[in-house]
C-alpha cells in the first residue's frame, strides 16, 4: 500500500527488508510503531522468511520520536508503550534481523537499530540519543539495549551529551558491527542477511534467544537456558542434515533448509 507507513519486500531467498515509509526523516508516529508492530509479529510467525533487513530511507533510518505527538505524562506513558511493543516485537524475531543505517538513526532510530541484531552503517551515517537536548531521557531502549552493547559509562556519556556519533566511533565502540560506503549499505546488509539465512536459521534462533534472555539472568540461569535450547536444536531437520553432513563430508558443507 502506497501510504503504509512500513513497507515489506521479500526475495527469493526469504530475506525481508521492512523499510519505514515516512520520509525523508521518518519520525516515529504511533501509527507508524503500530504497523511495524502487526509487521514484526507476522515476520516472527512465519517460518519461511530466512532472515530480515530493517531500512528507512537515503536521508534517515529515523531520526526518532514524532515530537508533535509529545505531551503530559500519561501521553509519554503511552508513546513509551507503543516503542516497548514494536520494539519487543523487532527483537523477538527468532531470525537474523540486521539493521542498514543510512543517514541519521537518532534517539527511537537507533533505539530500533539496536533492537535489531546486528547494524550495518554508513560512512556518512550518524547515530545518537539527543533526548536529553529536550529536557527528557531516551524511553525505548537507550539506556538498556545502548548500555549492553557499549556498556555503562559510555552509554551514560552518550545520554548525557546528546551527541551524535559519527560512523567510525559507532564501529569502534561497538555501537555498530560494519560501516560501508552509502550507496553500498543496503547491499551490504541484504548480502549479509541471505548469507545468514542460508544457514541453520531455526537453530539461530534458539541461540538468539539464549543470548538475548540469558544477559539478564544469573550465569546459572542463562545455562540452564542454553542447555533447553541446545536440546531443542536436536529436533530440528537442519540439526539431522548437518550431523549427516559433517560424518560423510567434514565441516562446513551442509546445505540447510530452515526447518
Amino acid at each position: 500500500m502506497a501510504d503504509a507507513y512500513v513497507l515489506t519486500e521479500r526475495d527469493d531467498e526469504g530475506v525481508v527488508r521492512v523499510r519505514l515509509n515516512r520520509p525523508p526523516m521518518n519520525p516515529l508516529s504511533q501509527a507508524l510503531l503500530a504497523e511495524l508492530h502487526d509487521v514484526a509479529v507476522g515476520l516472527g510467525a512465519d517460518p519461511s522468511v530466512k532472515a530480515v533487513v530493517v531500512t528507512g530511507g537515503d536521508k534517515a533510518f529515523a531520526a526518532g520520536a514524532d515530537i508533535d505527538e509529545f505531551g503530559d505524562q500519561e501521553t509519554a506513558r503511552r508513546i513509551a508503550a507503543g516503542f516497548r511493543e514494536a520494539f519487543d516485537a523487532v527483537a523477538a524475531i527468532p531470525r537474523p534481523v540486521i539493521a542498514a543505517i543510512r543517514g541519521y538513526a537518532l534517539g527511537g532510530g537507533l533505539e530500533l537499530a539496536m533492537a535489531c541484531d546486528l547494524r550495518v552503517a554508513a560512512d556518512t551515517a550518524r547515530v545518537g540519543q539527543p533526548e536529553i537536548l529536550l529536557g527528557i531521557i531516551p524511553g525505548a531502549g537507550g539506556t538498556q539495549r545502548l548500555a549492553r552493547l557499549v556498556g555503562p559509562a559510555r552509554a551514560k556519556e552518550l545520554v548525557w551529551s546528546g551527541r551524535q556519533v559519527r560512523a567510525d566511533e559507532a564501529l569502534a565502540i561497538g555501537l555498530v558491527d560494519r560501516v560501508v560506503p552509502a550507496d553500498e549499505v543496503l547491499h551490504a546488509a541484504h548480502h549479509w542477511a541471505a548469507e545468514l539465512g542460508r544457514g541453520a536459521v531455526v537453530a539461530m534462533g534458539l541461540a538468539k534467544r539464549a543470548v538475548d534472555e540469558g544477559l539478564g539472568r544469573p550465569l546459572a540461569q542463562g545455562l540452564d537456558l542454553e542447555a533447553e535450547a541446545f536440546v531443542a536444536s536436536f529436533a530440528t531437520e537442519d540439526a539431522r542434515i548437518g550431523v549427516r553432513s559433517f560424518r560423510e563430508h567434514g565441516p562446513g558443507k551442509a546445505r540447510f533448509t530452515g526447518s
